[in-house]
């Protein structure tokens, strides 16, 4: 197996649902990202800064998932917080307080020791903290996942195409594709990031899965440039906050394990199915208190299950 970074948000969280309500939980991009990669191979660095006030018993639950704190910057300012409540229908929600902190003036400092990681997840955080970060990094040939948001397309636009040309994958939000290329349509959204840089795009679907899209000398959709993965259905959400970067760390946790740094569009298919199956435990329990409770046996048996309502003879 093979190293990965990540780098990204790790925050202390306040979530409402129309049934419950919880505070100090963990929270941010990296966090969920790095737990879910923790799965598949180690190490997992995690690059992050966090404040005096963030509870250690956060911090000892990622350490005992292999998880290195080397790169988390501790600063005496209070930890980046966020509360939001979601309603009954739980694709919408609404952000009740941001409170920026720490990240107002945070520059991403990667350790030496870990700059030789041949995967990196740049999870979500602003397109500048991305290309500090890229720039610290020195593999010779990594492979790079970002993820971003409609927050960067709108105030930081001209960084975020920066970074989109130095990535191998790109992953987003379905509105925030539309949003980005000015498109209702997925497909032609799809298309569209992909002339922007990089090599792979994964659209995701939320609750009815994601889309991958991969570069292609053919505008036409085949077997070798696309592919719709399905999501893992659910009686039940408690509270999905980080399904999304669980999917993003899930991903490339797979992609690190084959102990490559380049990969065939067969191994980023296999990786959304990895994916979209772990990003199906977060949704279970509040912050990453189904997530860090499962084991690979959890993983490989809702993998078989997906597998067999979504193939036919």
């Amino acid at each position: 197996m093979s190293p990965i970074i990540i780098g990204g948000t790790v925050a202390i969280d306040h979530v409402k649902t129309p049934t419950a309500e919880a505070a100090n939980l963990l929270g941010g991009s990296a966090s969920y990202a790095a737990l879910a990669a923790s799965y598949y191979t180690n190490p997992v660095h995690l690059v992050g800064i966090i404040g005096k006030d963030f509870p250690q018993e956060h911090l000892a639950m990622l350490e005992s998932r292999g998880i290195t704190l080397d790169g988390l910057e501790r600063s005496t300012g209070d930890s980046f917080s966020w509360s939001g409540e979601y309603h009954e229908n739980m694709n919408d929600r609404t952000t009740r307080q941001v409170d920026i902190n720490v990240l107002e003036n945070w520059s991403v400092k990667v350790p030496a020791a870990l700059a030789g990681a041949p995967v990196i997840i740049l999870a979500n955080m602003a397109p500048e903290n991305q290309i500090q970060m890229l720039d610290q990094c020195t593999a010779a040939h990594p492979f790079v996942v970002a993820d971003t948001m409609d927050l960067w397309i709108h105030i930081a636009n001209e960084r975020l195409h920066d970074v989109l040309k130095r990535i191998d994958l790109l992953v987003i939000n379905e509105s925030e594709a539309r949003e980005f290329v000015a498109t209702s349509n997925l497909v032609v959204a799809g298309q569209r990031l992909l002339a922007k840089g990089p090599r792979f795009v994964v659209i995701k679907l939320g609750e009815f899965g994601a889309m991958l899209f991969a570069a292609s000398d053919t505008p036409s959709l085949s077997s070798s440039n696309f592919f719709r993965c399905a999501a893992f259905p659910l009686h039940e959400v408690a509270d999905p906050t980080g399904a999304g970067d669980s999917f993003l760390g899930a991903l490339a946790g797979f992609l690190a394990a084959t102990d490559r740094d380049q990969f065939t569009f067969d191994d980023i298919r296999q990786a959304v199915v990895e994916g979209s199956v772990v990003a199906s435990f977060t949704c279970e329990a509040f912050s990453t208190r189904r997530l860090q409770e499962i084991t690979r046996a959890d993983i490989d048996l809702r993998l078989a299950f997906l597998k067999s309502i979504t193939h036919w003879p």
